[in-house]
């Protein structure tokens, strides 16, 4: 087995070995492997398909292909093109479709999203580019699902257009190469046309600033009950980040 550790991540990390991606598990792993496996037989072929566990307890999971964000700043291009934009729309569409009819067991584990009830979805809550895998001019997918969990529809458009946009403040994006500001309430838009989205932009934009506010409440609490990722997440500055792009959209709303 020839192992390559894949770039970015900031928890355990993954390697890729002949198309399978071998990752650290968690006490959410199981029911991850319970949401992939409902997404593959309903057809959904932009996620990871879980296979197995290898020989170290890691799970094994199937490689999107692709070019991924990894560590690079300023990110590629693609990132922040039209065209990433209106397909990752076109992925939240068909993932709801697709996600709409699972209903967690009673001892499904999350480790992140709010208790489950009739009416939540499982989101991704994470579909940012950095777990994007883009290919040929073509989305192939989100990996790194560790942080599904129960969500609103509504919550879950407006956190990925937060990351797609991107709404998130104005000092965060400019160092991950998106500078077109002005921009923003058009992309905005677009990106909920192409979900198929017929509610208003301010309403969309209430959600993520109550989403990205209670996201950063959440990193703080998880850090300080010892969590590895979110204490690297403090460390990072990024729930200080989320409070300054909530002020900032309460600009555009």
């Amino acid at each position: 087995m020839t192992e390559h550790e894949l770039a970015g991540g900031s928890d355990s990390g993954a390697v890729h070995d002949d198309g399978t991606v071998h990752r650290a598990v968690g006490p959410w792993t199981r029911s991850v492997h319970r949401l992939l496996r409902h997404l593959a037989a309903k057809g959904f072929d932009r996620a990871p398909r879980p296979l197995d566990y290898d020989a170290r307890g890691r799970e094994v999971l199937t490689y999107l292909e692709g070019e991924s964000v990894g560590n690079q700043k300023p990110f590629p291009a693609w990132v922040h093109s039209e065209a990433a934009l209106v397909q990752v729309a076109a992925w939240l569409r068909d993932y709801h479709q697709a996600v709409a009819d699972f209903e967690p067991a009673d001892d499904d584990e999350w480790r992140q999203g709010r208790e489950w009830k009739p009416g939540l979805i499982i989101g991704h809550n994470d579909a940012a580019p950095y777990n994007a895998a883009w290919h040929d001019g073509r989305l192939t997918g989100f990996f790194d699902w560790d942080l599904a969990g129960p969500v609103g529809v509504t919550e879950d458009i407006a956190f990925t257009a937060f990351a797609w946009v991107p709404l998130h403040a104005r000092s965060v994006v400019a160092a991950e190469g998106f500078t077109d500001f002005a921009a923003r309430p058009r992309r905005l838009r677009l990106f909920l046309d192409e979900y198929g989205w017929d509610g208003s932009t301010a309403e969309i934009l209430d959600v993520a600033i109550s989403r990205v506010t209670e996201t950063a409440r959440l990193i703080r609490e998880l850090a300080a009950g010892g969590d590895p990722l979110h204490e690297h997440m403090v460390a990072a500055g990024n729930p200080d980040g989320l409070e300054e792009a909530a002020r900032q959209m309460r600009e555009l709303s």
